[in-house]
């Protein structure tokens, strides 16, 4: 039986949406559909993708993360060189902003006959880091950008840009993800959005950055003992965000 998304169980439904933006369609509109979102459209350019999913009252945009065989998602990871962004508010990450041109103008021709939905944007890794450019830019062409929600996501911008972006923004962070931590801070780039912890219990906390430490440790010796050597790696995946996100209800005051 369908279920509808709503305020409480949003962050679930996004998380859920950014896993299912690795899959291909035929597999994916069974999860859409379940969350009762009846149109969908996938765009696919170069190796850029998107999903577009849309009903009678809401649109939801998926940006689909880095794909470890897809040499254009590891390059434009790595093309860390800034760039001025599309409305000249600052600089950007080179590569998420050229991954993002690939398929913006068919997404925004999409995106104008949807003018009267509540339109959300989602992504998960290098998805979430095009989600957050693409907000930008939808908020700057219409009037309907509800929230952004991330999980996963790497630094995209300077300080500039990020204060320019006023869309409400949920950024997850699970524990040790290592992508959240690049591209490096010296490097002038900078987190947009409120910052959504997960600790290595795998509930969301409000920590200070001496506590936050000792979590991460936590965190890394909890998976020395299940031999998962990669904590970072593995606290980046898609599917523990989701599973950790079930019952959370975020705190919108």
């Amino acid at each position: 039986m369908a279920e509808k998304m709503t305020e409480q169980n949003k962050p679930f439904v996004m998380a859920t949406l950014s896993g299912v933006a690795y899959k291909d369609l035929e597999e994916a509109k069974e999860t859409f559909n379940y969350w009762r979102f009846t149109e969908h459209m996938f765009i696919d350019r170069d190796g850029a993708q998107c999903y577009l999913i849309w009903n009678d009252d809401d649109a939801v945009v998926i940006f689909r993360g880095t794909e470890p065989n897809q040499w254009s998602d590891i390059k434009a990871d790595l093309n860390a060189f800034k760039r001025r962004g599309r409305y000249k508010h600052g600089y950007v990450h080179g590569g998420f902003q050229g991954e993002l041109d690939k398929i913006w103008d068919e997404l925004d021709t999409q995106l104008s006959v949807l003018e009267d939905r509540n339109v959300h944007v989602t992504g998960h890794s290098l998805g979430g880091a095009m989600a957050t450019l693409a907000a930008k830019r939808i908020s700057e062409e219409y009037d309907n950008v509800h929230c952004l929600y991330t999980f996963g996501s790497p630094r995209v911008a300077n300080r500039q840009w990020c204060k320019s972006l006023e869309v409400p923004h949920y950024r997850f962070q699970n524990n040790n993800d290592m992508v959240c931590k690049v591209p490096f801070w010296m490097m002038g780039f900078r987190h947009h959005g409120t910052n959504v912890y997960m600790n290595y219990k795998g509930k969301v906390v409000k920590l200070r950055w001496w506590r936050r430490i000792i979590d991460s440790m936590r965190g890394r010796l909890r998976a020395l003992l299940k031999f998962q050597l990669f904590d970072g790696i593995y606290d980046h995946d898609i599917s523990a965000y989701a599973n950790r996100l079930k019952d959370v209800v975020l705190d919108s005051k």
